[in-house]
């Protein structure tokens, strides 16, 4: 049985955005979401900030499940949710 990993992105409001398999592609659309404002977009994760690349994304979900993080920048902000597929 091989494991699969999806990432859920959801707006500000909690409105669902989409469901990708790929972590390049869901942070290239949180990026475009969020680099609307004047500030720099920013990664949350358990109240640490770090800069929003591709690395820090995979390295934050790394060996979790059903976990969340904030993509912010000064206008809005999106949710990522990663949880495994159930068969």
């Amino acid at each position: 049985m091989t494991k699969i990993y999806i990432y859920c992105l959801f707006d500000r409001y909690d409105n669902f955005l989409g469901v990708y398999s790929s972590l390049q592609a869901i942070n290239r659309d949180a990026m475009k979401l969020c680099n609307t404002g004047a500030s720099k977009v920013w990664l949350f994760d358990a109240n640490t900030k770090k800069d929003c690349t591709l690395v820090n994304l995979r390295n934050t979900f790394k060996g979790k499940c059903d976990y969340e993080i904030k993509y912010a920048s000064s206008a809005t902000t999106v949710k990522i949710f990663k949880t495994k597929l159930k068969e």
